[in-house]
């Protein structure tokens, strides 16, 4: 059975590994590494050092940016084999995955942008959905391999998929943060935030934040930290870069960003992406229950 690789065990990537443990040999790298040995321990993989991982035939990431994911290219570049390929899931920029696939491409490896949607709890629950960026033979040959997804699209070239990733996270943020602003008013008139989502949800309005997002985490005060505001920000900016690209009219999305950082500059990057409400709440003078 081929060996595979995982390296960056985050708070997605830690369980992505752990399917990918339960099905094929799996080497896991971490830069704390004491993690590695814990995922050793838990799921069976095998926590080597960096260079070791060149060893497999799919190499998977899961960083926090793309400058990380370049970092460990370089660094295992003398050790990477011919015919090896590289699936990135981390949420990167387009314009430099395609750049680390020209280098990469210099040694023989094919890498292809692979970011996931889902979140935390799908991770754990192996139904993540991937959003490919590759040549077709590739994607196929990495197909059988992502032990961690429920539903794969091979979206375009490189790039593709990490440009769909950032669009639909600046959806995300869109969605949410306009879910506040209209549940917000409806508190301030006496509307209970659990009877308006009652209807909402069986409406044209409804959406993943009024689904999930907020009855879940806003309603209950649990505001559990599964992705952090800094990193919705940063996708927010890869988005921005797409759209600029493209000289698309985006003055929504854009004010979207506008908004983002100040919740960021307000809350600190590490808040989870719903506290970006708290921001709400406070100019509101309520809470949104």
């Amino acid at each position: 059975m081929e060996k595979v690789a995982f390296i960056g065990l985050g708070a997605m990537g830690y369980p992505m590994a752990g399917h990918l443990a339960r099905r094929f040999p799996t080497l896991v790298w971490n830069r704390t590494f004491e993690k590695a040995l814990r995922h050793q321990e838990e799921f069976g993989s095998e926590a080597v050092p960096l260079e070791r991982v060149a060893e497999a035939r799919v190499i998977f990431t899961c960083l926090p940016t793309t400058r990380e994911v370049y970092e460990v290219a370089e660094a295992l570049y003398p050790y990477l084999r011919e015919g090896t390929y590289w699936v990135d899931a981390t949420s990167g920029e387009p314009e430099a995955s395609r750049r680390l696939a020209e280098r990469l491409r210099e040694k023989g490896v094919t890498y292809l942008d692979a970011p996931v949607s889902g979140g935390t709890v799908g991770a754990e629950a192996g139904t993540l959905t991937v959003m490919l960026g590759g040549p077709e033979e590739a994607v196929e040959r990495v197909r059988p391999f992502l032990a961690y997804a429920k539903k794969v699209v091979h979206v375009g070239s490189v790039g593709a998929g990490h440009a769909v990733k950032a669009i639909n996270n600046a959806l995300l943020a869109v969605n949410l943060w306009a879910a506040g602003e209209g549940l917000l008013a409806l508190v301030k008139q006496g509307v209970s935030a659990e009877k308006a989502l009652e209807v909402i949800n069986a409406s044209s309005g409804r959406s993943n934040a009024t689904e999930n997002l907020i009855p879940q985490r806003v309603l209950t005060r649990a505001f559990p930290k599964t992705f952090a505001l800094g990193l919705l920000v940063k996708d927010l900016g890869i988005a921005m870069g797409v759209l600029d690209g493209e000289k698309a009219p985006s003055p929504l999305l854009r004010l979207a960003r506008e908004v983002y950082e100040m919740a960021k500059r307000e809350l600190g990057p590490d808040a989870d992406h719903v506290e970006a409400l708290r921001l709400l709440e406070r100019w509101g003078g309520v809470e949104i229950r």
